[in-house]
């Protein structure tokens, strides 16, 4: 008989840890396969990091990677600060800059593992999270981020997902503006920003030159009505080809997805350029996942990409909860060639260990009798 659960405070989980017990763990691996499964059938090789780097390395690939978001130590051998990743995506960024730079343009590459912070989000509590993604590099063109919004919509799919919702924004749009159209100087651009990020329309009308930033934040909304409000904006040409890329990417997508637009929002795009995008469904709290193009520090590479997150998907999916799997129990001195052919057509089997063994309350559905395996 199991034992009384023993737990004392020895046994807690730090804030923003927990564990995935058999089926919620059983659920996320068959969404990591499937995400994976899609990707590589359009091409996307997948590459295996370390879980730890140097820090500075980490720090160094892409703008806006924060290393006091990081968990960091010093590494015994080198006396050098090493960090546990907290994004795949800046190691892809490495690998293509380093060891696969002479590889053909464009590279396709996808990854899945572990990432971890130090300290949680103020909008998602969790500190370790099972990261998924494809990057897409050598190309920030709209036929590239048309191919990254499809293929994250097909890997969300073939996760099961649906009633999917995508919001695209327009990363250094404020950078774009405050260049010409609609000039700020260089201490006046993070004021903008800010009042933007807050939606605090009274407060970007008191920031120098902010006034002619207001049109943006009713330029948000159902992509259709929201995109027509964006390209009404006089900015003098300057959103035109970024309009534009976003109605093609918009024109692809089709009616796969509900599509929004929010040009200014920034929160979870510290590295993109000129196009992002998030990644919501019915069930889940948060953001699925977040994609857009960028440009890889240190070679300069253009790239886009996305990545996606199992615990929203499997919220999105109903969480890990499921009926029993099918499961054959072999009684002792079982026929093992009669077990060995069923798990060979993709039954699952459990041996008993003893004649007290109660193959019901062991989770299983059928029982090896003559060969054949047959309902409890």
């Amino acid at each position: 008989m199991p034992s009384p659960d023993t737990t004392s405070a020895d046994d807690l989980l730090p804030e923003g840890l927990e564990d995935r017990l058999p089926r919620e763990a059983a659920a996320a691996t068959r969404a990591m396969r499937a995400i994976l499964s899609a990707m590589d059938a359009h091409g996307y090789d997948r590459v295996r990091p370390p879980l730890v780097e140097f820090e500075r390395s980490l720090a160094g690939r892409m703008e806006g990677v924060h290393t006091r978001r990081m968990v960091r130590f010093t590494d015994p051998v080198s006396l050098r600060t090493l960090a546990l990743r907290s994004d795949m995506t800046v190691q892809v960024g490495r690998i293509a800059a380093t060891r696969m730079a002479a590889a053909p343009r464009p590279l396709r590459l996808c990854y899945g593992g572990e990432v971890a912070t130090i300290r949680s989000d103020h909008l998602d509590p969790a500190r370790q999270r099972l990261q998924l993604g494809a990057e897409l590099i050598g190309s920030d063109s709209v036929d590239a981020a048309v191919q990254i919004v499809l293929l994250a919509l097909e890997a969300l799919e073939a996760a099961g997902v649906a009633n999917v919702s995508v919001d695209f924004t327009l990363p250094d749009l404020v950078d774009t503006l405050a260049a010409a159209a609609f000039p700020l100087a260089d201490g006046e651009i993070e004021a903008v920003r800010r009042e933007l990020d807050t939606k605090d329309a009274g407060g970007l009308a008191q920031v120098p030159g902010g006034e002619a930033y207001l049109p943006l934040l009713y330029a948000a909304g159902p992509f259709a009505e929201a995109v027509e409000r964006l390209a009404a904006i006089d900015a003098q040409g300057a959103l035109a080809s970024r309009i534009a890329g976003l109605r093609s990417i918009a024109a692809a997508v089709g009616d796969r997805a509900r599509l929004t637009l929010d040009p200014s929002e920034r929160h979870g795009f510290e590295y993109q350029s000129w196009f992002g995008f998030t990644l919501y469904a019915d069930g889940a709290r948060g953001a699925l996942g977040r994609g857009g193009t960028y440009a890889i520090k240190g070679s300069d590479e253009v790239a886009t990409g996305f990545s996606l997150y199992v615990e929203p998907v499997l919220e999105a999916l109903g969480g890990g909860s499921e009926e029993l799997r099918p499961t054959v129990f072999l009684p002792l001195a079982h026929d093992r060639d009669a077990a060995a052919a069923l798990r060979s057509t993709g039954w699952r089997t459990l041996a008993a260990v003893s004649e007290a063994d109660d193959a019901a309350a062991l989770g299983c559905t059928h029982r090896l009798e003559g060969g054949a395996a047959v309902p409890l």
